[in-house]
């Protein structure tokens, strides 16, 4: 999948194994964050779960928010997909969809990650993840508007996806 063009191009797998074709949230707009359960940052679960109950409140299914739990930073996402799902639900009432386990630096990173990095580097250009519960931010038209250091609390996104959502394609 090194050859995808477009965030639509992606089809990461879910906790099952089965393909999620990006192209399904065309006219959307997405916010992608990779997560992990045992992080000093995995509070962020449940800002990220009210944002999206507010937003999806006012807009529907016009927003969504995928949660890519990942493993390398500290070894703070050692749970199977299933227990890191069955985490979310219980300890932060998460209803946005959590997909599988990836890697989102180095040989073996998720295309989709690899798509969002290029798109839209880091300070300084850097093209890496630098630690759980970055995000980023993708329009309706597909491309990366904004992205933000895991740091960025969930709660003071809603204005940035709010006028993201006020723009037709």
């Amino acid at each position: 999948m090194a050859s995808a063009t477009s965030f639509y191009d992606l089809k990461p797998l879910d906790k099952r194994g089965t393909e999620v074709p990006l192209s399904d949230y065309k006219g959307k707009v997405v916010l992608v964050v990779n997560t992990a359960s045992k992080c000093g940052f995995t509070p962020q679960y449940a800002g990220l779960e009210k944002l999206y109950k507010d937003v999806r409140a006012k807009h529907g299914d016009d927003f969504v928010i995928l949660g890519f739990p990942c493993n390398q930073f500290g070894g703070q996402e050692p749970g199977t997909d299933d227990d890191i799902q069955s985490f979310c639900q219980v300890n932060y009432g998460v209803t946005f969809p959590i997909l599988q386990k990836v890697d989102v630096n180095g040989d073996s990173a998720s295309p989709v990650f690899r798509w969002l990095k290029d798109e839209k580097p880091g300070l300084m250009g850097l093209k890496r993840i630098k630690w759980n519960f970055e995000k980023f931010l993708v329009g309706r038209d597909g491309k990366v508007k904004e992205r933000w250091a895991s740091t960025t609390k969930p709660e003071s996104l809603e204005k940035a996806v709010l006028e993201e959502l006020e723009k037709k394609e």
